[in-house]
């Protein structure tokens, strides 16, 4: 948190994070004590897209300080799509396997919308399956997308009850903006999803006690659209040219997300930055829905993973 009372709380994302991932491997370690379980996470990535490895990598190694089972299958990107879904149907098949993530993007001779709809959706941890977004919407226990789930943590951590507040999500993805609305909902708030057509978008963002910026456009949400003492959450994470001329010159690059961040911590109660914000919460999430997942498949009620 910050001290300058004049500036917003900054909420620390990556504190919470490692703070989720320490409960996640102390309820996984009972458990494998209580029932014999121990939460497994398979990876499957196609391809060689350096941003993809890296992802990968700090999933395996996250998984593993776990305590979890982590399985990571690097396929070349000549692998076909029949391949792929033969591969995903032996991890559907392994009892010893809870949580399936296939890395996206996959190439392009690769149908990802066939291969997410292969993955069984009781191991679909990424959340991503039409089978959980139903879920999702009427209210029925699933496995929810991870990046608004980290959201849905960090709001509930820093207001405590959410019912009766203006939510106002920018984006209507089916990744973000359609699950976070979801789960809002489900916390009683009363919830409106902007997006590209939205008129007067300012004044509309200017409503909301809990704002969530989610279009992958740099800085386009300004100061002027917060609501003064509102809780702004910035899942944007846009790379732009330094500020430095010369490094811009050379290529470097900053990360910004979708609010102008400056600005908005001058009028918010509450922000998330960039990086450090909800980017962390992802992989922590992902490994709260493998144990959720390995807890159902034994028959176990999950315990609580809230702060």
């Amino acid at each position: 948190m910050t001290a300058d009372p004049a500036r917003a709380s900054i909420i620390d994302g990556k504190a919470f994070a490692a703070g989720l991932v320490d409960r996640v491997a102390a309820a996984a370690a009972r458990l494998e004590a209580a029932h014999g379980v121990k939460p497994g996470l398979a990876v499957v990535i196609v391809g060689e897209d350096p941003a993809s490895q890296v992802y990968v990598r700090n999933k395996g190694e996250t998984t593993q300080r776990a305590g979890m089972r982590s399985d990571t299958h690097r396929l070349p990107d000549t692998t076909t799509q029949a391949e792929l879904l033969a591969l995903i149907a032996t991890l559907n098949a392994d009892p010893g396997i809870h949580g399936i993530l296939v890395q996206l993007p996959l190439p392009g001779h690769i149908d990802a919308s066939a291969v997410l709809g292969a993955i069984d959706p009781d191991k679909d941890v990424d959340g991503f399956h039409v089978v959980n977004a139903g879920r999702l919407a009427v209210g029925l226990p699933g496995l929810v997308p991870c990046t608004p789930l980290g959201c849905l943590m960090l709001l509930k951590a820093e207001l405590g009850d959410l019912s009766g507040l203006n939510a106002v999500i920018v984006g209507r993805s089916n990744i973000v903006g359609k699950p976070m609305a979801q789960l809002l909902l489900a916390e009683s708030c009363t919830v409106t999803v902007a997006h590209s057509r939205t008129r007067d978008l300012p004044a509309l963002c200017r409503t909301a006690d809990i704002l969530v910026a989610a279009v992958g456009r740099p800085e386009m949400v300004r100061g002027d659209w917060i609501k003064p003492g509102s809780a702004v959450i910035d899942v944007g994470i846009n790379r732009v040219p330094s500020r430095d001329p010369v490094k811009a010159a050379e290529g470097r690059t900053r990360l910004v997300g979708d609010v102008a961040f400056e600005e908005a911590a001058a009028v918010a109660g509450r922000i998330t930055p960039v990086p450090g914000g909800v980017g962390p919460m992802t992989i922590a999430c992902l490994l709260a829905n493998t144990y959720t997942a390995a807890c159902r498949s034994a028959g176990v009620t999950p315990e609580s993973l809230d702060a």
